[in-house]
């Protein structure tokens, strides 16, 4: 059975990965949507799965919030063509973004929400295409080939049957003519009836012999009921 895609499964595959930050729970990728404005891909997005909130449209940055990630579109700075989309882990975002730069863009509930209520003072952080004159803590690098990695594989469920062999099962195969574990010889005669009983006696040897060239396999000949005559018996008494 196939698990739920994330949005950020979705840009994975969808497009090319350009630089990558942080680990394990505080995570930040980048990826390029080339020839693709700011709007264009916040209503692409929003069209496969609908986000918590998108801030208002704008050319230069549009924000879309789910439940553990925050998508930031961004006009590209160095080709204005294309958007920069970056999919930041919650975590991420509270260790890392400044919570009054997001007032201008979410409502202070969504905020409220991310920052757990100022349990989280997070930093300086603006974005990927001021992350030169507002850092985070961990600096982006060239990716991977771990970030790289597309969404999750599919795992097919395949069903199979164990049997398990009895400890008293026959251990040879069918038709392979086992003997008793007593019995000195595999094999297995069968017994000729002859219709002459002067041939049944002396006739041990060539039996033998043209079973063997039939192959082995001793037939059994076809023979008819003998037949019987009536007839009449006196009984006499001994005087």
């Amino acid at each position: 059975m196939l698990a739920a895609c994330g949005i950020g499964d979705s840009i994975k595959e969808n497009y090319p990965l350009v630089s990558a930050s942080g680990s394990g729970s505080q995570t930040s990728y980048v990826y390029r949507a080339a020839g693709e404005t700011v709007p264009q891909v916040a209503a692409k997005l929003a069209d496969q799965k609908h986000p918590e909130q998108q801030s208002e449209q704008s050319g230069d940055r549009m924000f879309l919030v789910y439940p553990d990630e925050i998508i930031n579109l961004q006009k590209s700075p160095d080709n204005p063509a294309d958007t920069l989309i970056e999919v930041d882990s919650k975590s991420y975002v509270q260790h890392n973004y400044n919570p009054s730069f997001l007032e201008g863009y979410l409502l202070a509930s969504v905020i409220g929400s991310l920052f757990d209520h100022g349990k989280y003072s997070g930093g300086d952080y603006r974005g990927y295409s001021s992350k030169d004159t507002y850092q985070p803590q961990t600096k982006y690098r060239t990716p991977t080939e771990q970030d790289k990695k597309a969404a999750p594989p599919v795992t097919v469920n395949k069903t199979g049957s164990i049997f398990k062999r009895s400890k008293t099962a026959d251990s040879t195969a069918v038709g392979s003519g086992s003997s008793d574990s007593g019995s000195t010889s595999s094999k297995v005669g069968k017994i000729l009836r002859n219709d002459k009983s002067s041939s049944s006696l002396g006739s041990g040897s060539s039996s033998k012999s043209s079973s063997k060239s039939s192959g082995g396999v001793l037939k059994k000949k076809s023979y008819s009921a003998p037949k019987v005559k009536m007839g009449r018996s006196k009984i006499t008494r001994r005087r």
